[in-house]
């Protein structure tokens, strides 16, 4: 069977071919032969040192350098989002142990094309000693007859098997299949790893051999855009440098990459004022009910690149500072928005946050629960602390009974409305009231309920 490779835009085994007509005019970087390739193929990483990133999975004595170097040969499965890697990593454990490499996607092989490479791996292997990598991409998208049909060639060692997916194999992977294979996942690219793909891109030359000259503001705009995947910011690039060259200006700036990629630039710094002032107008827009507003400022950070962790933190804050108990489910709403994110990540996580920011906009507000807290910390901190009574003290050790320690509680579960006339704070308390609810949304039943509360444990009322 003729080797075959499916291009996930980083990698392409296959030679390049001459017999390609000549574009009619040549475009930034494409003067030379063999540059007719997109620029995240020409870019791949040739060698290990190339590949930026994932250092948790290629620094010394980590399993994907020990694969990659031989020392290692077990079938593994590459899980993360797009443009990590996953293919390059791929080609670079074929090219570094000199084994033949074969690739399918999952989206157009079925169980004849899997057996037909296992048959022929087999063959070579028996004939000459030559081992095969078998990279599947997409694997998730396999049937489980489809998978089960590696599970002997895996087991055998006939075939080397590195697959690669973006959804979480422990859902979408036969077990049988986990257990025969590491699962080594990928993280997306920082923007300090994107940021170094595209200069080496503007200046190597296999990429635009310094053919064009990018704007600080043009570069960071592309490591915005590129969302931690390199094969995302090499396309904007390239398109943007032929857009330059067209011109005949060679200067890529922050217009030119809005105009080819038909995606405005957010004026957003998120280690600057932008960060604070857009951050402030979204809480407030929240506070002040205003839905369609925190919308907007919630799309800019998006858009901006803004951490999602960081927009769910202040979404959870949110909850109980403005909300409070006038809606209790704000708070879980908002937790589980953060969970969401962490669980999913972007863009999909972006519902989660709007849905979280439509429930805290439309809730109804009340800053009871600061302010309580508040009271209560500065009667603390200013000394009005005072000693426990001794009827609530632990009476669980050794010798706590002839301290007088718990003597005389009364457990509430023992008269039948669950409340009854006990000292809880210390002496210096007593009476105070902290917690103040409102008349809004939920709260409403514990203006009423929290008075009549606090009469029956003063002794006041009964419950």
């Amino acid at each position: 069977m003729e080797d075959t490779l499916f291009d996930d835009g980083l990698f392409d085994t296959a030679p390049a071919r001459d017999d390609h007509p000549a574009p009619t005019r040549p475009a930034a970087g494409m003067s030379r032969p063999g540059l007719n390739r997109p620029l995240a193929v020409r870019m791949r990483p040739r060698s290990l040192d190339e590949v930026v990133g994932q250092q948790h999975l290629l620094g010394p004595g980590a399993p994907l350098r020990r694969l990659v170097e031989g020392a290692a040969p077990a079938s593994v499965l590459l899980y993360g989002p797009p443009g990590t890697g996953k293919t390059t990593l791929a080609t670079l454990v074929s090219q570094a142990t000199g084994r033949r490499f074969v690739a399918l996607s999952a989206l157009s092989a079925g169980v004849k094309e899997v057996r037909g490479v296992i048959e022929e791996a087999r063959r070579r292997l028996v004939r000459g000693g030559e081992a095969t990598v078998l990279f599947i991409d997409e694997v998730h998208r396999f049937s489980r007859t489809q998978q089960d049909a590696l599970l002997g060639a895996v087991e055998d060692r006939i075939v080397l098997l590195v697959a690669a997916t973006t959804e979480n194999p422990f859902f979408s992977v036969v077990s049988p299949l986990l257990s025969r294979s590491l699962v080594l996942q990928l993280r997306s690219l920082d923007d300090a790893d994107v940021r170094a793909l595209i200069r080496r891109a503007v200046a190597d030359e296999r990429g635009l051999d310094g053919t064009v000259t990018l704007t600080d503001e043009a570069e960071d705009h592309l490591v915005r855009l590129a969302g931690g995947d390199a094969r995302r910011a090499l396309t904007a690039l390239e398109a943007a440098a032929e857009s330059a060259t067209d011109t005949g200006s060679g200067v890529v700036d922050l217009a030119t990459v809005e105009r080819t990629v038909d995606r405005a630039a957010v004026r957003y710094d998120r280690a600057g004022d932008q960060h604070y002032d857009v951050t402030s107008a979204f809480i407030k827009s929240i506070r002040g009910s205003d839905v369609d507003a925190a919308l907007h400022y919630l799309a800019r950070m998006i858009e901006a690149g803004e951490d999602p962790r960081f927009i769910a933190r202040r979404l959870v804050v949110h909850a109980s500072e403005d909300v409070g108990m006038a809606d209790p489910t704000a708070l879980q709403t908002a937790v589980a928005a953060y969970h969401a994110v962490q669980f999913i990540g972007m863009p999909e996580g972006r519902l989660a946050l709007a849905q979280a920011t439509v429930h805290l906009a439309t809730a109804p507000k009340s800053n009871a629960v600061v302010m309580a807290i508040d009271a209560a910390l500065a009667d603390v901190r200013g000394g009005a602390a005072g000693t426990v009574p001794a009827h609530l003290r632990d009476g669980h050790y050794a010798g706590a009974s002839r301290l007088g320690n718990a003597r005389g509680y009364r457990y509430p579960h023992d008269v039948p409305e669950g409340v009854l006339a006990q000292q809880y704070p210390p002496n210096e308390l007593v009476g105070r009231d902290y917690y103040q609810p409102t008349q809004r949304g939920a709260e409403r039943v514990l203006a009423d309920r929290v008075p009549r509360l606090r009469r029956v444990v003063r002794g006041q009322d009964q419950a």
